[in-house]
């Protein structure tokens, strides 16, 4: 079994994560109560992209604390590459 680290953005992806949740529950509730397929879409999206942004913030996480360190002290050909992949990333 791998080693589970908590870093410091853990908490606030949670409070993220939180969040979407509660807006996912009370889509449930507006489809129940046959609320508008627009205004529904409306809150998908934003469960959508919260969700999203928890998980680009957990990756560019875990780049910065574990990738880092797995390869340190690193040549400068591996840090340009790490540097690249960290770049690259933003378009998760």
């Amino acid at each position: 079994m791998k080693e589970t680290t908590v870093h410091p953005s853990h908490p606030d992806i949670v409070k993220r994560l939180k969040r979407a949740e509660g807006h996912l529950r009370t889509i449930v509730e507006m489809m129940e109560a046959n609320r508008s397929c627009l205004e529904i879409a409306q809150q998908l999206h934003a469960v959508e992209k919260a969700v999203g942004a928890a998980k680009k913030a957990l990756v560019h996480d875990h780049i910065d604390h574990c990738l880092e360190h797995a390869i340190s002290p690193a040549t400068p050909g591996a840090s340009r590459s790490l540097d690249e992949f960290k770049e690259i990333t933003k378009y998760l």
